[in-house]
């Protein structure tokens, strides 16, 4: 398997122009819409891990991802620090909590990775635990493969440039203004570093059941767009996705229904 490296990602093939973008996004909003309807009817479950810099374009994606599903059937995760009550229990236990239901979708807004790259960077767990966590995690995540979960995960890159340059655009942007704080700063002083946690996550997680995808996402609508075709495709592998055919009999049913309901006008 081909190391991921941060630094050696090539941009994707840009969309032409506005019309393209949002042609190739309603294609693959409708897909994920079919594949959502696939599994309701055959009770699948499935697992989406967004992780990526500050500012990298999770949200824009998630957004873009669910904007026509049906909001009942999926529930988007956004992970921040444990609760005092969630410190108290192995670290894993607040995410298996979150695990989707048969026939839904969980999506994880960064996820159990914090362990071995925001906890490890700013020494909230020590070198033994974030250490220990590589095994942890690819337990994890086989229990859920092993399960029947399709696992997806998906890693947005942004240069340093360009996240600086959406980090200052955020706080010129009142309706953005919320998603900015010191510990953002604070974190993009840490590129190194996390960009070393990183690669170490890549090479230790990436595994042949579980593999990372990275995309190179300084262009915001390509970037969209590039993921979105790698959770669909990643999800639709073996599975029919096309609409339930109409049973005779319920046909029969609804036909006879508005014969008599006209007999009654």
């Amino acid at each position: 398997m081909t190391k991921i490296r941060l630094d050696r990602l090539k941009p994707p093939t840009p969309c032409a122009d506005q019309d393209d973008y949002e042609r190739r996004l309603k294609k693959l909003q409708f897909k994920m819409l079919s594949i959502q309807q696939a599994y309701v009817r055959t009770n699948r479950r499935a697992v989406i891990v967004f992780e990526g810099w500050d500012a990298a374009g999770k949200g824009g994606t998630i957004r873009r991802l669910t904007e026509t599903l049906d909001p009942r059937l999926f529930q988007v995760w956004p992970v921040g620090a444990p609760t005092p009550e969630e410190q108290g229990r192995h670290w894993l236990y607040r995410f298996w909590m979150k695990l989707p239901a048969a026939g839904t979708v969980a999506i994880f807004d960064r996820s159990w990775y914090g362990r071995v790259l925001v906890e490890r960077v700013e020494g909230i767990a020590t070198r033994g635990e974030w250490q220990r966590a590589f095994d942890e995690i690819n337990e994890f995540e086989k229990t859920l493969t092993d399960d029947g979960v399709r696992l997806v995960k998906v890693f947005l890159h942004v240069s340093a440039r360009e996240q600086l340059e959406r980090l200052a655009e955020r706080l010129e942007d009142p309706y953005k203004r919320w998603k900015l704080a010191v510990a953002d700063l604070r974190n993009y002083g840490h590129r190194e570093a996390y960009m070393r946690a990183m690669h170490d996550m890549f090479d230790r997680t990436s595994t042949r059941a579980a593999p990372w995808t990275a995309i190179q996402a300084d262009k915001k609508w390509i970037a969209r767009v590039v993921a979105l075709e790698a959770i669909t495709g990643a999800l639709a592998k073996g599975i029919d996705i096309r609409p339930k055919r109409v049973e005779p009999g319920l046909r029969r049913e609804i036909e006879a229904l508005i014969r008599r309901r006209k007999k009654k006008l």
